[in-house]
């Protein structure tokens, strides 16, 4: 039995570093244009609209791919899905390098949104398949922990090979850096099977066991429960703040406290790394109180006030990077609350559609915020962009409560 359980617990870690390792280069690359935007801009003459406009294509383009890559892995499987996914990146990447104006910055933001789209339905069809059910809390904090490192790495990288180099070497060395994950990832593929028809044997063997007259139901059926789109409006705006945040805060506190835009690219960097340090601490959170509702709106209001002293204009200039890490640490607490929560309400045997549905929400969010606040920041308006966040994440706090109180309602 010692043996069994150590084989096993080997196998969970094993499979949560690889899943792990991949939603990390999926938030890597998220950031690897943002931080780009000023050698974008003189290079090519461009708004902060048009560069907005960029990182909305990249996002709407992820949403659609993700709603559908949801079915894709239910059927063939999220391993096959996975590899196409991460050699889409390398392409976008490659594209980047190359460009010679905007419409090839476009092209490369379409392919690489197709790749951005597998990742969560991939990510989660395998965690919740191949991880042991006492491990699931600990899973998701990992895979969340990455994705925040992801995206603390890319604008450090991106922005020292540009100084050191130029921008068109900080693209090709991103593409490096994707071709060796999908190498490491190859090389341990057998970890990362996902035996679909087994998997669709035993989602209907547990139906048949628990209701006897269960008949097979619409494959769009899940798309009927409320839940569903309480967890999508919970997801787009959360993202659409942090996306928001990631792509101009180096330029509204330059234009704010006259912040250098390269000490505030950085910035992003202690934003992500809150980040991570909150989520692995949410995570044990999760696990112990059971409370999501409570962990949303304690660290949501945290944050809500930390995002008004920045749109004030008046926070000491020292302070602001300690501010970045508290907004960053309370992001990190919420999401494996959240995760857990789309966990609960999603049905047997549709795991890879609800999680493409669910999650397009932060696709949409993402692309919807930048641009946004892309016309704001054109304005000459930098605050709006910190007065924004706030009202975003004001409009989370009752999605959470409802998904909650279906939750406990239906456990009775």
């Amino acid at each position: 039995m010692t043996v069994a359980l150590t084989s096993r617990r080997a196998s969970d870690v094993r499979v949560i570093g690889l899943i792990s390792l991949a939603h990390g280069s999926s938030h890597f690359f998220h950031l690897i244009l943002p931080p780009m935007f000023p050698w974008l801009k003189d290079a090519f003459a461009l708004s902060y609209a048009e560069l907005g406009l960029l990182m909305s294509v990249f996002f709407v383009v992820s949403c659609i791919a993700q709603a559908a890559s949801g079915f894709l892995v239910d059927r063939i499987g999220a391993r096959p899905v996975l590899f196409g996914g991460i050699g889409l990146f390398v392409l976008a990447a490659l594209v980047y390098s190359q460009s010679n104006g905007y419409a090839m910055l476009l092209a490369g933001a379409v392919i690489a949104g197709c790749g951005n789209g597998i990742f969560h339905p991939v990510d989660y069809t395998l965690i919740n398949h191949k991880v042991s059910p006492p491990n699931l809390p600990y899973a998701y904090s990992m895979h969340g922990v990455t994705g925040y490192l992801g995206w603390a790495a890319a604008p450090a990288f991106m922005v020292g090979i540009a100084q050191l180099t130029d921008w068109r070497i900080a693209f090709l060395a991103a593409a490096f850096l994707e071709v060796s994950i999908l190498v490491i990832l190859w090389l341990n593929k057998n970890y990362l099977l996902d035996n679909v028809q087994e998997r669709h044997e035993n989602t209907h063997a547990s139906n048949h066991a628990s209701n006897p007259g269960f008949t097979q139901e619409s494959p769009f059926a899940f798309l009927k429960l409320t839940a569903v789109w309480l967890c999508w409006i919970f997801f787009f705006f959360s993202m659409a703040s942090t996306s928001s945040l990631q792509s101009f805060a180096p330029s509204a506190l330059f234009n704010i406290y006259e912040v250098p835009l390269d000490v505030g690219s950085y910035y992003i960097t202690l934003l992500a790394l809150g980040s991570a340090a909150g989520v692995l601490f949410g995570g044990y959170l999760a696990a112990k109180l059971q409370a999501p509702e409570l962990i949303v709106t304690s660290c949501l209001s945290v944050t809500i006030v930390m995002s008004l002293l920045l749109g004030t204009g008046f926070i000491p200039v020292g302070l602001i990077p300690f501010l970045f890490i508290g907004l960053g640490f309370g992001y990190g607490l919420v999401a494996p609350s959240r995760d857990l929560l789309v966990k609960t309400v999603t049905p047997k045997g549709v795991a890879g559609r609800v999680y493409g549905i669910v999650y397009s929400g932060i696709d949409l969010g993402a692309a919807v915020g930048p641009f946004i606040f892309g016309l704001f920041m054109d304005a000459g308006l930098p605050k709006a962009l910190f007065l924004g966040i706030v009202l975003f994440q004001l409009m989370i706090i009752p999605t959470v409560f409802k998904v909650s109180t279906g939750v406990k309602k239906a456990s009775i």
